[in-house]
């Protein structure tokens, strides 16, 4: 026996019905819902279809999509639309009947008034803004309150960068912090990193030398997205960490020098990592821009270039765009200085601040950092899930 066609939102999230649709106008290609509050939305046949929540296009165990758009014709119709009881429902012309929940469709609206609003802004600062509101929160109440839990994942994703206090200085007490997100994405340099003075350093991070500004890995496709370093012990002197928002820098250099700024933004970089045992190599620009041109990664490691590979003619022009951008990141108004504490935990947005610590002397004192990465997808998708359980 078939079981029958069931209608529901095809996702786990919850779409509350703040505005409702008054009336609806058909045109040859697509259909216009006018709302209670004014707004207009269009939605194409095609894409409406192709968004059919109902049992035979979306699996109601794994919420995965069954139907396939091309196994209808491209100039599709409706045999009949209309509302009812606040639903959008359309029966197409070979009988399939859809039904769309007013809250999801208005949450889907691809008007761009609507999609402005679901863009997501970074909350940059410079130095005298983070100390002002650097978010910090209590070890014990992330690990055992996930409203805690989600309130520090916010912050997180908007600032990118959080300081927890009081974490247990006991060795791997990170993975649980980290865990609290999701799983730890381990590279060449294991799953967790002791930040160290070694005898057989293959990283300058494992000496007592200055770390310049950076990011970590950008000889990597994909740049780790979270960096947590845990500090065990600190009693060398110097060694202060140094904190500076690359979105702020980019922000600054499109507005005062834009020829720099597009230029970092479109010539690849050459990125090298030589081990002993690896070769990790990549070509990137510094600056990625997403499709509203607004900048979402920061790549840069001036102890990890590789010789430049560009067209003559845009060698000098990248240059001096790479000499302004390291310049500004040197100014004070834009560095952050932090001495870690033992039991502090910071956890920054490794494709967006860059980090880098002054030389320490060991004669009086050690320093031991434990770090671990965690993807900037894995945080998302955590808040995501945390916000509809909520």
């Amino acid at each position: 026996m078939m079981q029958p066609t069931t209608f529901e939102i095809a996702s786990y999230a919850q779409y509350p019905s703040h505005h409702q649709a008054q009336s609806l106008s058909l045109a040859q290609q697509s259909l216009q819902l006018a709302w209670s509050d004014g707004h207009q939305s269009e939605f194409h046949y095609l894409w409406l279809r192709d968004n059919c929540p109902c049992s035979e296009c979306v699996s109601t165990l794994t919420r995965e999509q069954l139907f396939e758009i091309c196994d209808v014709p491209l100039d599709l119709q409706p045999q009949q639309a209309q509302l009812q009881d606040g639903y959008l429902t359309i029966l197409w012309e070979d009988g399939h009947r859809s039904r769309y929940h007013p809250g999801w469709l208005r949450a889907h609206c691809y008007a761009e008034a609507m999609r402005a609003t679901r863009q997501w802004q970074a909350q940059s600062w410079d130095r005298d803004s983070i100390r002002e509101a650097l978010p910090e929160f209590d070890y014990a109440e992330v690990m055992e309150d996930d409203r805690a839990l989600l309130d520090w994942l916010r912050l997180l994703r908007d600032w990118g960068i959080s300081l927890l206090r009081q974490v247990d200085t006991t060795p791997g007490t990170l993975l649980k912090v980290a865990n609290r997100i999701s799983f730890i994405r381990e590279t060449n340099f294991g799953t967790v990193f002791d930040v160290q003075a070694k005898p057989d350093a293959n990283t300058a991070a494992y000496t007592n030398l200055r770390l310049p500004l950076h990011t970590d890995l950008p000889t990597r496709e994909l740049q780790p997205g979270l960096q947590f370093l845990h500090c065990l012990a600190n009693d060398a002197e110097g060694g202060e960490s140094i904190l500076v928002d690359g979105f702020r820098i980019a922000e600054h250099m499109r507005e005062h020098y834009p020829d720099e700024f597009a230029a970092l933004s479109s010539l690849p970089m050459e990125f090298h990592n030589k081990d002993r045992h690896s070769d990790y190599r990549f070509s990137a620009p510094a600056l990625q821009l997403n499709r509203a041109g607004q900048v979402v990664e920061v790549r840069l490691a001036n102890f990890l270039r590789g010789p430049l590979d560009l067209p003559a003619d845009q060698v000098l022009r990248h240059y001096r765009a790479y000499r302004t951008f390291i310049a500004l990141t040197r100014e004070p108004v834009f560095q952050f200085f932090y001495r870690l504490s033992p039991g502090d935990l910071l956890v920054f947005d490794n494709r967006r601040v860059l980090h880098a610590r002054r030389a320490f002397d060991l004669r009086q004192g050690r320093r031991h950092l434990q770090g671990c990465y965690v993807d900037r997808d894995e945080l998302l998708s955590r808040i995501r899930v945390l916000e509809r359980q909520g």
